[in-house]
């Protein structure tokens, strides 16, 4: 079976043309349920390059639907049979002002636009830009 990744590497994704906010916003909670953006936000804020894009996506999505850990294998490997949007789509690059650094290994970092890093990532001509899709057209 092919498997599909959202994994770069050498990436940085920058936040979308129409992002509303200048700088980097953690995702509100609303209710008492969290969005996926909540998820993704915890993971890859707290534990900078530790987890690969397919980590985050996967992960969320399992917890989200309560998969019992022993069966997490079999369940990403059927979450990977189809294309899955990336770090490109995410809120957090879309509304909340994040940027997501992938580095060599494909692990994971965010910065919010107003930050030092942020902005050396644009003038740093050995990475990969990519813009966040737009939400709107």
């Amino acid at each position: 079976m092919k498997l599909y990744t959202t994994n770069y590497k050498n990436t940085f994704i920058e936040i979308a043309e129409d992002c509303p906010l200048n700088q980097g916003q953690e995702p509100p909670i609303k209710g008492n349920n969290k969005s996926v953006a909540n998820y993704q936000y915890d993971m890859v804020k707290g534990n900078p390059y530790k987890y690969t894009s397919d980590d985050v996506f996967f992960t969320v999505f399992a917890i989200r639907k309560e998969f019992d850990k022993k069966d997490w294998n079999d369940e990403r490997n059927k979450f990977f049979s189809k294309g899955q949007p990336c770090f490109r789509a995410s809120s957090l690059t879309k509304r909340y002002g994040w940027g997501v650094h992938s580095n060599e290994n494909g692990k994971v970092a965010i910065y919010g636009i107003e930050t030092k890093e942020y902005q050396n990532f644009l003038s740093d001509n050995s990475i990969r830009k990519i813009k966040a899709m737009r939400s709107k057209k």
